[in-house]
């Protein structure tokens, strides 16, 4: 028999969230298999909700993609219709389908202002309203350079990614494994190039052509001039994280290794595009921090943290006082002992105060969790397998009596 979902309120842009009144909701569980709609986390204390109830496999977006419109988050549902664009009231947990489309969709892009999910199907860039389910056809990539779509300004005008050449196709082909491909393409050293598409004249711009390879294309959250890109490959080997204007052309290096084999990477825009920050190790796997470069004037900002308070990927809240992140198993970078939980941070002078929220011990990291926090900053998203398959939950920071 399937399992039959209460859908409960979860009111995370309401100023007190109002419990649910079923019986379960308060249960003080360890969370694994076969949860209730909601729960306490028995070693945090912290109350966790599944905000996807849509039959089938759910998935949130990468770390650094926005997928919040309003009240609403845009999230993938892969059922009975196929792979299809979900969004999800955050107030009600009531979830409606987006796209109708046959064929497999890439891309996690959201237009927030505009309410609108930016998607590409083969060669040819689509667009769909959230509300009235309108879709266009938007680009159709000419031949010769078949390209992909990351991300879209600011101002919602120019749609961002990266061109490869079919060389470099084949070796992802050929080797489709992370640990088969990732070495190969690095050392190829194939060109790649950085372009824009303007949403209203479908004119195809290209700003920049490397013989590295250029990965991890995100606009400025505020300025729609500025992008940011990485020299992707084996991280201490690469000076990753730049940014281009794309007016000007300039190329800037926002953070450059000194020393033998730190790394820096899995960077992405503040919320008021002043910062970027970035996971940063001094050497890999020794010394742990935070870290934020100054758009303007490249000053770093650092946060210490323990080995196992490293984390896959981290986030900031919308006012940019905390920070979270997934943790990761002892196969990760950091070879973390007891790493396997969601995690506040909270900033104090030059290092992080962590608070634990969710225990993720039954959770396969090979599915990386992607936190990000709510638009009111009351809760952390973040997605999960440890029922068995891939859905999304939400964790309240504020601590649950019990």
């Amino acid at each position: 028999m399937k399992k039959q979902w209460h859908i409960a309120p979860l009111n995370l842009l309401a100023p007190v969230l109002l419990l649910s009144a079923t019986s379960f909701a308060q249960q003080v569980l360890e969370t694994g298999k076969d949860m209730p709609d909601e729960w306490i986390d028995k070693d945090t204390h912290h109350k966790v909700v599944r905000i996807t109830r849509t039959e089938g496999r759910n998935s949130s977006f990468y770390f650094h993609n926005n997928p919040f419109v309003g009240n609403k988050m845009v999230y993938f549902n892969s059922g009975k219709n196929g792979r299809q664009i979900y969004t999800v009231d955050l107030a009600t947990l009531q979830s409606e389908q987006v796209t109708q489309q046959a064929s497999p969709m890439l891309g996690e892009i959201v237009g927030p202002k505009g309410k609108a999910v930016y998607y590409q199907i083969k060669d040819s860039v689509f667009c769909t309203d959230i509300v009235s389910k309108k879709t266009n056809l938007l680009f159709v990539f000419p031949a010769g350079f078949k390209a992909g779509i990351t991300t879209l300004n600011a101002d919602e005008t120019l749609l961002g990614g990266v061109y490869s050449t079919e060389a470099e196709k084949e070796i992802f082909k050929k080797y489709p494994d992370k640990g088969s491909y990732f070495n190969r393409i690095y050392e190829a050293k194939l060109p790649r190039t950085l372009f824009t598409i303007d949403i209203k004249t479908g004119q195809l711009q290209k700003l920049f052509t490397d013989s590295a390879w250029l990965n991890h294309v995100q606009f400025s959250s505020t300025d729609p001039n500025l992008l940011m890109f990485c020299h992707e490959g084996p991280w201490h080997k690469v000076n990753r994280i730049w940014t281009i204007d794309i007016n000007t052309k300039q190329i800037r290096l926002m953070h450059k290794r000194t020393m033998d084999m730190e790394i820096a990477g899995h960077e992405w825009f503040a919320p008021d595009g002043k910062t970027i920050w970035f996971d940063l190790q001094t050497p890999r796997s020794v010394k742990f921090f935070v870290a934020g470069s100054d758009v303007k004037t490249q000053q770093e900002k650092r946060y210490e943290l323990t080995r196992d308070e490293w984390s896959i990927h981290f986030t900031i809240s919308p006012d940019q006082r905390l920070f979270a992140g997934d943790g990761g198993d002892s196969g990760q970078v950091a070879r973390a002992k007891n790493g396997r939980w969601i995690y506040l941070f909270r900033p104090d002078g030059d290092k992080f105060v962590s608070e634990k929220l969710v225990n993720m011990q039954y959770h396969g990291y090979k599915l990386e969790p992607n936190v990000h926090f709510s638009p009111d900053g009351k809760w952390v998203i973040f997605r999960a397998n440890f029922e068995g398959e891939e859905q999304v939950y939400a964790v309240e920071i504020a601590k649950s009596k019990v």
